[in-house]
């Protein structure tokens, strides 16, 4: 998810910057004294948000990170100075992406939560169908982790509880019978989606989120 980066970043990470911002290192290797550019906290977000998604954050150290992004280590330590704070910051970047992305197919549909509910199926279907796909940033994290008050885990517990409260403002919307139901089933539906996308053809996933909406609408008793 983040949801969901995401968006994505539950979105997929772009490919890390090219390492060829080697203007630092040369003036380093000179001798001369270079000051960070003012795009390098970015370049390291950046470079890490891809390995991070690609690989998973425990198999990613921040010498590899150091390494792609083309930097000093004291240069990531000035911005970031644990890992840990890495992690959360990717995540918040992700939960920034995702919600952006969220919010742009909401607009669309300001007095219509079922075509609004259509939408979201729709573009996470094409999510779940990128052959990069490698599910929900939040989630893939926190299965990372153990410990419950891990600050990775806190950014992705606080992403899904945004999600269940943006559902359940459209299940209200809907005038659904019980709405804390359907806005829990509705984030089952899409959680459940984000780590299920192996088990979809990419073909089929946006027809199979479809058909899911409708029939948990139809047990709530919303009609469309």
């Amino acid at each position: 998810m983040s949801i969901m980066r995401t968006a994505p970043t539950h979105r997929t990470p772009r490919s890390p910057a090219p390492a060829g911002h080697t203007l630092a290192a040369a003036g380093r290797s000179a001798g001369v004294a270079a000051k960070p550019a003012p795009d390098v906290r970015e370049r390291i977000l950046e470079t890490a948000s891809t390995l991070f998604y690609q690989r998973g954050v425990r198999a990613v150290g921040v010498d590899l990170v150091v390494q792609e992004a083309a930097v000093a280590k004291t240069s990531l330590y000035r911005y970031f100075p644990t890992k840990d704070d890495l992690i959360v910051a990717f995540l918040e970047r992700e939960d920034l992406e995702f919600w952006a992305h969220w919010d742009g197919v909401a607009n669309q549909h300001p007095d219509d939560p079922v075509g609004e509910l259509d939408a979201h199926m729709c573009w996470i279907g094409e999510r779940l169908a990128r052959s990069n796909y490698r599910g929900c940033p939040q989630i893939n994290v926190a299965a990372e982790f153990a410990e419950q008050d891990h600050p990775a885990r806190q950014v992705s517990k606080r992403h899904m509880q945004v999600l269940r409260s943006r559902l359940h403002g459209i299940a209200k919307r809907l005038r659904a019978p019980r709405p804390d139901q359907l806005a829990a089933q509705l984030a089952l539906l899409i959680n459940g989606a984000f780590v299920s996308s192996a088990l979809l053809n990419p073909e089929e996933a946006t027809d199979v989120l479809l058909g899911c909406l409708k029939a948990v609408l139809v047990g709530a008793r919303v009609s469309r």
